[in-house]
């Protein structure tokens, strides 16, 4: 059966990216195994750079972007997933190639979905979105490598953004103490919001800790979400046997660092994919993210949109512009 929604799609003209909001119908979706009706999407960076064009992320256009959605099943050609289900879908292939949440429908193979948590409404979940979900599995790894709260201090750059803010909340809900590391003067947001111990500048950071091969052991872990100096600072500045991961490449894809915090503390890095996950391995986090790991101030960490504003949001996100988080409503 045909239904007509609204999309935000992209558009090439003359090697231009367009964004237009518009009103397409349900056959023009991929034809897979479960169509949903999307109630809310949230907006990543990877969203930004393949409303952008950026061909790494999305090689075809038009297309829809939106990595994440939360909605209902409508139709399903499995027996695990049912008409009328609740259910949410990150990462994969959703919103890069496959058309994604930034529409009020998608149909998506049945082994990129999970349940919706009881205890997580479709507002909450994409409060957390993909960001979320990478923040918990950094936290899972934090606590799997025997970092716990009275280990010492974590170290978060990135604080101001998705991941960031939500890995702060997180940490700071489980009793950990956290410095939060950021390049944006936000010091009530960081601390009175998300709960950080303090914060420093991202500046400061590199100056205090990535000027020699190794630093004064500062930190029992870390998690890094943009790359480059910071992720080396931290490594550098990490307590013996600590644990830093890594998700993120906005300050750099190159890591310049030495060999000491490895051979002569033992330091760990983790690097963290949540795109590729395993479902079950989702399922997992998102029940972790429903109950002891969701902060109690989670709705002050974002900021719900339309598809209208859109456009504005993500041309905010690739300029650095971007604070906490976005989530789209859809309007059916």
């Amino acid at each position: 059966m045909e239904t007509l929604f609204k999309a935000l799609i992209v558009r090439e003209n003359d090697g231009k990216f367009d964004l237009a909001v518009e009103t397409i119908s349900t056959p023009e979706l991929p034809k897979n195994e479960v169509l949903i009706k999307v109630s809310y999407s949230s907006v990543n960076y990877k969203d930004a750079l393949s409303a952008s064009g950026n061909k790494g992320v999305t090689r075809k256009f038009p297309h829809i972007p939106g990595i994440d959605a939360v909605g209902t099943v409508v139709s399903s050609m499995v027996v695990q997933f049912q008409p009328g289900d609740d259910v949410l879908v990150t990462g994969y292939d959703l919103g890069m190639n496959t058309w994604g949440g930034f529409g009020g429908y998608i149909s998506v193979p049945a082994s990129w979905i999970a349940k919706l948590p009881e205890n997580l409404s479709p507002l909450e979940a994409m409060s957390f979105g993909t960001a979320g979900l990478t923040a918990g599995l950094s936290v899972y790894h934090l606590i799997n490598s025997n970092v716990k709260p009275d280990s010492g201090k974590i170290a978060v750059s990135g604080a101001t953004g998705g991941v960031g803010s939500i890995s702060v909340a997180v940490l700071s809900k489980l009793g950990y103490e956290v410095v939060a590391i950021s390049g944006k003067d936000e010091p009530i947001f960081l601390t009175r919001t998300l709960g950080a111990s303090s914060s420093i500048s991202r500046q400061e950071f590199v100056e205090k800790y990535n000027t020699k091969p190794l630093s004064a052991t500062e930190f029992a872990g870390g998690i890094d979400t943009v790359g480059g100096n910071i992720l080396s600072a931290i490594l550098k500045s990490s307590k013996y046997n600590g644990v830093v991961t890594c998700c993120g490449l906005v300050a750099s894809t190159e890591l310049s660092t030495s060999i000491f915090p490895f051979i002569l503390r033992g330091v760990k890095l983790i690097g963290i994919d949540s795109v590729e996950q395993p479902v079950n391995i989702k399922q997992q986090i998102w029940n972790l993210l429903s109950e002891e790991w969701k902060p109690a101030n989670l709705s002050e960490l974002i900021e719900e949109i339309s598809l209208e504003q859109l456009p504005e949001t993500l041309k905010n996100i690739i300029n650095g512009k971007a604070k906490g988080r976005y989530v789209v409503r859809h309007n059916h």
